[in-house]
């Protein structure tokens, strides 16, 4: 399977398998041709209002503040982080709740992608889909709970986000108690607004 051929926003190579027959993952398919129209549109907007303005010289200046705002805006657009959030579905369902409410506030550093499924029937291909959206993610997030550390479905996603090199980030997803790290998904952080978007935004 070929390798999606985008560069991400610190100049590397994308680690994400290709669409079939496109050069690019999921996460980039089009994202080349939606930037340069929207440039261009920003672009071509910008002149027009400039010269509007200031006939002659304000069709390179608008045209100019035009190409700057539209690559700014891209920017901003482009820094959230695509998460796949993993978590104790027989027990934690409840914190998916609150994830999908965070990702929603207006200084969010990320969006969902997709969130654990139910490993047992009738999702029989729940590993395939599993493993297709952890594909998409820039990382993954754990949400710890009292029995996270032993749920198969954690530890099957966890494996799977190894194996395509995805970081892994878990954090606590209750404020009382004493909780277990789940194995080989890296430190255990508090759950805290904060602590979110700093280790999502890193």
């Amino acid at each position: 399977m070929a390798q999606c051929e985008a560069k991400t926003k610190s100049g590397r190579r994308c680690h994400k398998v290709a669409m079939s027959d496109d050069r690019f993952c999921r996460s980039h398919q089009g994202s080349f041709d939606q930037k340069s129209s929207g440039l261009t549109i920003a672009t071509g907007v910008g002149s027009v209002i400039g010269h509007a303005l200031a006939p002659g010289v304000g069709l390179f200046v608008g045209g100019a503040f035009g190409y700057l705002f539209g690559k700014t805006s891209q920017e901003n657009e482009m820094a959230k982080k695509k998460v796949f959030v993993s978590f104790d579905f027989d027990n934690d369902r409840m914190l998916k709740t609150f994830i999908i409410g965070q990702s929603k506030l207006p200084d969010s550093p990320f969006e969902i992608v997709d969130l654990s499924l139910k490993e047992a029937a009738p999702e029989k291909d729940w590993e395939r889909k599993a493993d297709a959206a952890i594909a998409r993610s820039d990382l993954v997030l754990v949400l710890v709970g009292p029995h996270t550390w032993k749920a198969q479905g954690v530890l099957k996603e966890i494996r799977m986000a190894r194996a395509r090199n995805i970081k892994i980030i878990q954090m606590i997803g209750y404020k009382a108690g004493n909780y277990t790290r789940v194995p080989d998904a890296g430190q255990l952080y508090r759950w805290s607004w904060d602590n979110l978007k700093n280790l999502l935004a890193s």
